[in-house]
């Protein structure tokens, strides 16, 4: 049962605790001609490999699936909430190696047989808890939590057709939809490997960060008696995560979005849509819930401090400075008709939009119901934020082609040019995966796609073609973008790309258009990311099989759960995602799945034409591509001319025009407490308290998380499905009623006043 793996043979015990030592002191001298050429890799990768260590363990897959499990379901419990904490394989990562050492001192080392399996012998416990144990299992947390993302994308479309749209799809429709837009794109990621993992010029910077981790985590640390260990640190950060997420996660909501402003003034709808930390442009907001925190952007303690730095001013820029001069100064497209920031859809007279009235029952438009209505209108913020949108995948073209161009276009010639470095060297030990294993997987995903789009066709709209589409370009886009990624770290994202293209080609239908998106978008983006674990793999020296395996059972099971857990929330809370109708306190805004809602009646229902092309109010946010294609060659044509200027190359437009691109759903408020927290550890701590930062940085980041985690499912258990909550001025929101109001003259909205 422990040692299932052929790849690797019982392990000495001595190897096993040698490998525990001092990682950095393993690197054996290497041949200059075998050293990887990326000196960021030279000096964070070992150039040794110990193929006697226990791969298929209990304890891996034990904790493995079990971490899988936990995070999917916590990812996807959590993705419905107004603060949608993601628990991210870091948490796993950390957590996992006091219980996996743990359970190396207390699982009984006796060997037997199993019959069928000759005269091999098994264990529960064949030696110490050893490092490449533990990547498989933040392989499956990684898996759980969807590469980073929280919960699988297709959930997404379950969710909006029960919760928005009213309408119904099976669990087994569901199912088949999650699990294929999930794997499709391993089939041809597998058959890429040789052109962006095997060659040392496509170094995924990214997984860098887990190495280092991994190596830290698992080399022994001297002065160990004088410090608090890391295992010990994590338990008490833990305890009072946990303790305390019951003040604002029920005792007093209101610390979630601090918004002092509202409070001063109380009936202005202006100083409201500026203080507003949830509504509007959070001026001064602040939050002491670790959720708010590090919800949508992810905890800031494990983000660089220059990438924070860049969010922090394309935020200011954009939100501070574009929304105010478009919203109060010029009032574009009638802004003041409708809040400064709000995901939903207007009435031109700044009402909602019925969208239900324009839905006829085949679940495509009616247009005779959209005409009655009129023209969808958004919020400033929305309308801008598709804008930046455009501008960002264009410039993210751009500055990729004449920044990194070269760079990319040298190192992937290298690539086939250059011989196999250390790490390529260690890994021709393991057997390899046959290229069959990856047709089979992408023929029968394929076909069980097909199948789907053909003979449940009433519930997923999307024709057979529609998908043999979407396959290709996210098969066409997988190489090139896995080569952006590769030695840029940026990944140019198709999803408005895809939903642009179908709303053209097929308008009128919802879901059609947001299967296709998920089907192009999702499938290039899982191949990125199982390609990065892959490298990943790499670097550790995990057996090729082991690695392929793990991915693959950890993405399905992870599906089955986030649907599970989608379904059971979805049929058991009453109005759920419904923010007009549950109560002002109530967690279950499901404000991701609200832009997706959006989105899929802008794109799909309604159609881009309708709104961003001739016969809509938005065309002219199509020029945001033009500039967007422009900016960067601005920036580089400056760069040529005043070379000894280093900072002007520092000016990263993707970044900068991409920094509230998760705005929103996300707030302002989250984007406030966001850079402070991120700035004090990231910038403070690191440059003044190093070694501190170095040893309980990511550590805390982990135990935060997971308190938060723990204790919002336990409060749900507890007082949520029995609807006992406190009722006082602290579980009112926060008291910004008049910030979703408008101010232009003559419109009438419940609850604001007239002007």
């Amino acid at each position: 049962m422990d040692t299932l793996n052929t790849e690797t043979p019982y392990p000495n015990t001595t190897k096993l605790k040698d490998q525990e030592k001092d990682i950095s002191t393993m690197d054996d001298y290497v041949d200059e001609e075998e050293l990887c050429p990326i000196e960021e890799v030279r000096l964070t990768v070992a150039n040794t490999d110990d193929p006697s260590l226990p791969i298929w363990t209990f304890r891996m897959w034990f904790l493995g699936l079990l971490s899988c499990a936990l995070l999917s379901f916590l990812d996807q419990f959590f993705a419905y909430r107004t603060e949608p904490l993601i628990i991210t394989q870091i948490t796993v990562q950390v957590a996992t190696l006091p219980i996996g050492r743990f359970m190396a001192s207390v699982l009984p080392q006796t060997k037997f047989r199993i019959p069928g399996f000759g005269s091999r012998t098994f264990s529960f416990n064949p030696g110490p808890f050893n490092i490449k144990e533990h990547v498989l299992i933040s392989i499956f947390a990684n898996a759980g939590s969807a590469f980073g993302s929280g919960s699988a994308y297709a959930v997404g479309i379950v969710t909006i057709i029960k919760a928005f749209y009213r309408r119904k799809i099976s669990f087994f429709a569901g199912w088949l939809l999650i699990t294929t837009t999930q794997v499709l794109g391993y089939g041809w990621a597998g058959l890429l490997r040789k052109y962006v993992v095997e060659p040392a010029h496509m170094w995924w910077p990214a997984t860098l960060v887990q190495v280092s981790l991994f190596r830290a985590l698992h080399e022994h640390e001297k002065h160990e008696k004088q410090r608090m260990s890391r295992a010990k640190f994590f338990l008490i950060a833990l305890i009072c995560s946990f303790s305390w997420y019951l003040v604002p996660g029920y005792l007093f909501t209101t610390l979630t979005s601090i918004s002092w402003v509202c409070w001063i003034f109380s009936k202005s709808v202006t100083a409201q849509q500026i203080g507003s930390g949830m509504r509007g442009l959070g001026l001064g907001s602040l939050t002491l819930d670790w959720s708010a925190v590090a919800s949508f952007l992810f905890s800031p303690l494990i983000s660089p401090f220059f990438s924070i730095v860049n969010v922090f001013a394309g935020y200011v820029s954009i939100v501070y400075i574009a929304i105010p001069i478009a919203y109060w100064g010029l009032d574009m497209y009638s802004a003041t008709r409708f809040p400064i920031f709000s995901s939903h859809l207007f009435t031109a007279q700044g009402q909602k939009y019925n969208i239900s009235a324009i839905v006829n029952d085949k679940f495509e438009i009616s247009l005779a119901k959209y005409e009655e209505q009129g023209r969808i209108h958004l919020s400033m913020f929305f309308a801008l934020t598709y804008g930046f949108g455009f501008a960002t995948i264009a410039s993210t073209l751009t500055h990729v082609a004449l920044f990194y161009g070269r760079e990319i276009y040298d190192r992937y010639h290298a690539s086939y040019k250059g011989k196999e470095d250390i790490h390529t060297k260690l890994m021709k030990r393991y057997k390899d995966i046959p290229s069959w294993w990856f047709y089979i997987l992408l023929g029968l995903t394929l076909a069980v796609s097909l199948a789907l789009c053909i003979f449940l066709n009433d519930q997923v709209q999307m024709p057979w073609w529609g998908l043999l589409f979407a396959a290709v370009m996210a098969f066409t886009f997988t190489l090139p973008i896995s080569i952006i990624t590769a030695t840029t770290n940026q990944t140019p994202g198709l999803n408005i790309i895809t939903e642009y293209a179908m709303g053209l080609i097929y308008p009128g239908r919802p879901i059609a258009n947001v299967c296709f998106k998920t089907y192009g978008f999702m499938s290039m983006a899982q191949a990125v990311s199982f390609l990065s674990d892959f490298k990943l793999g790499h670097y550790m020296k995990i057996p090729p099989r082991s690695m392929f395996l793990v991915q693959f059972i950890g993405t399905v099971l992870a599906g089955t759960i986030n649907l599970a857990v989608a379904w059971w929330l979805l049929d058991s809370i009453k109005n759920i995602c419904q923010d007009d109708l549950l109560p002002t306190d109530s967690p279950w805004t499901c404000p991701g799945d609200r832009v997706f809602f959006d989105a899929s009646v802008i794109w799909g229902l309604v159609g881009p034409k309708r709104i961003f092309g001739t016969l809509g109010n938005y065309k002219a946010m199509n020029f945001f591509f033009l500039g967007g294609a422009i900016g960067p060659v601005i920036v580089w044509l400056l760069h040529k001319a005043f070379p000894k200027q280093s900072w002007i190359p520092l000016i990263n437009l993707p970044v900068l025009l991409g920094a509230t691109g998760m705005m929103p759903p996300a707030t302002a408020v989250n984007y406030n407490a966001w850079i402070i927290v991120g700035t004090i550890f990231n910038f403070f701590i690191f440059r003044y308290r190093k070694q501190w930062w170095q040893r309980y940085n990511y550590i805390l980041s982990a135990a935060l998380d997971a308190g938060v985690a723990f204790m919002g499912v336990l409060l749900y258990f507890s007082v949520g499905m029995e609807g006992k909550g406190l009722t006082w001025w602290g579980t009112d929101g926060e008291h910004c009623p008049l910030a979703t109001c408008p101010t232009a003259k003559g419109i009438v909205v419940d609850g604001c006043p007239v002007n």
